[in-house]
């Protein structure tokens, strides 16, 4: 059985991720650990959070582990305390989900996420149930520390060009969308010589002001703010701030996908070596590699998937073409908070966002998705009939279609009950097509069409 999908387990909060649940993991991450070893626990704004993490808490303490209360705050600072603080993590968060949702993210103890394996074994644990059980004597080992967000702004300070930044005096528009980034975005691009312009910047778990994921539809008022005040860029958080967007001077949203590009390009302009990013992310990448002389890694979908490989082959940059960027010499994870250092590093040279966005491979995408019931069937079958048709076919992830003029690929997601099915061509209308024939094929394996 499954418990972890892409990127932890998610679900509706309080029915499907219940305090039994997050009790029953942390349970399970005491028995893998042995019951040794110090977790540290936080979560992002989402109201269920603080139940949540109580019960979180509560199962660790009971398998005997050492327990560290971070509090409230984005995944990437969550992250970057447990890798000098702590064994292992546990984040409690459903990240760009909709506000209804939560879920249970488990971090290594080098600030990662928790491997594959990993996860495995505490799945094996938690279906069991055969939990440890700590004596009484050895339950309470329980501090909190609430300074786990500044501890992050102070290391991303280290980690970027921050003179050079101060002197540009830049003005930043951000929306946070009351999520954990109202916690710490504001306060780095203060301490950064930012004129800081707020949205959303309030924590409030409920979302009133737009659902977590940062799309470009929610993103207007961002927009005109930027136009209105003449800020050099705009940036908006996903709910749990492991993601960024962007908004250049003009006011028009930074196609994600060329962000992850852009920011490839600066990397490798100081620093020769191998990225990585997912299967589902642009050719540009494999165009940018090619112009800087070095090797592209695909893997899977999934951040995890991305910062192992980063760490297996000492890659200079990755990251996934949703706002998920990552940086090694910060950390190896998802970091929206660096990743808005790292553009006003770029922009002190005296560039300007628009300008950059010129600078990478054209190329059109088209994503749709479609209700999923029997995912692992219905891709046998898109994988049968790719191969009957004489498709040049890719299964790192799902299946993607390879063709001379572009691609598509089809894949059940790992955070909801979908499919998703991407394409990307040199044409707009290609794009389309492909997404298109990918979506057909789709819905004829599962006997919809």
């Amino acid at each position: 059985m499954r418990l972890f999908g892409t990127n932890g387990v998610r679900g509706r909060a309080n029915e499907y991720i219940s305090p039994e649940m997050a009790t029953r993991v942390a349970k399970s991450l005491g028995t893998y650990m042995k019951s040794e070893g110090t977790v540290a626990i936080g979560c992002d704004t989402r109201i269920s959070g603080q139940m949540l993490k109580s019960a979180a808490i509560a199962g660790a303490l009971s398998a005997g582990l050492k327990v560290i209360d971070v509090g409230v705050g984005p995944t990437p600072s969550i992250q970057y305390y447990v890798r000098d603080y702590a064994d292992a993590g546990i984040v409690i968060t459903a990240s760009h989900n909709p506000r209804e949702d939560n879920g249970i993210k488990l971090i290594a103890g080098d600030g990662s996420e928790f491997p594959r394996d990993g996860e495995r074994a505490l799945e094996e644990i938690y279906f069991s149930e055969k939990y440890a059980v700590a004596s009484w004597e050895k339950t309470g080992e329980f501090t909190t520390d609430p300074g786990v967000n500044d501890y992050y702004i102070r290391n991303i300070l280290r980690s970027v060009d921050a003179e050079s930044i101060r002197k540009r005096r830049f003005k930043v528009v951000v929306d946070t969308g009351c999520g954990a980034g109202a916690l710490t975005l504001p306060f780095l691009l203060r301490k950064l010589g930012c004129e800081v312009l707020t949205l959303g910047a309030q924590a409030d778990g409920t979302f009133p002001w737009r659902n977590p994921e940062p799309l470009p539809e929610a993103l207007g008022e961002l927009s005109d703010l930027v136009k209105k005040t003449g800020a050099d860029f705009g940036a908006a958080h996903d709910g749990d701030a492991d993601r960024i967007v962007f908004m250049d001077e003009k006011g028009e949203f930074v196609n994600e996908e060329v962000l992850l590009s852009m920011m490839a390009q600066y990397v490798l302009e100081g620093k020769k070596g191998p990225i990585v990013t997912p299967v589902s992310s642009s050719q540009r990448m494999a165009d940018v590699a090619a112009a800087a002389g070095v090797e592209l890694h695909w893997t899977a979908v999934g951040s995890i998937n991305v910062a192992r490989k980063m760490m297996e082959i000492g890659a200079v940059f990755g990251g996934e073409g949703n706002g998920g960027l990552i940086f090694p010499e910060h950390q190896y994870c998802r970091d929206g908070g660096m990743a808005c250092a790292k553009l006003l590093e770029i922009l002190a040279s005296g560039k300007k966002v628009s300008d950059l966005t010129k600078n990478v491979p054209v190329y059109y995408n088209a994503k749709t998705k479609h209700p999923s019931k029997d995912p692992a069937a219905t891709m046998e079958k898109v994988k049968a009939e790719a191969l009957d048709l004489g498709l040049k076919v890719d299964t790192t992830d799902g299946v993607k279609l390879c063709f001379e003029d572009g691609w598509t690929l089809i894949r059940p997601s790992g955070t909801e009950p979908i499919f998703r099915i991407f394409a990307e061509a040199k044409t707009e209308a290609r794009a389309e097509e492909l997404m298109n024939r990918g979506l057909k094929m789709l819905k004829t394996a599962e006997g919809s069409e």
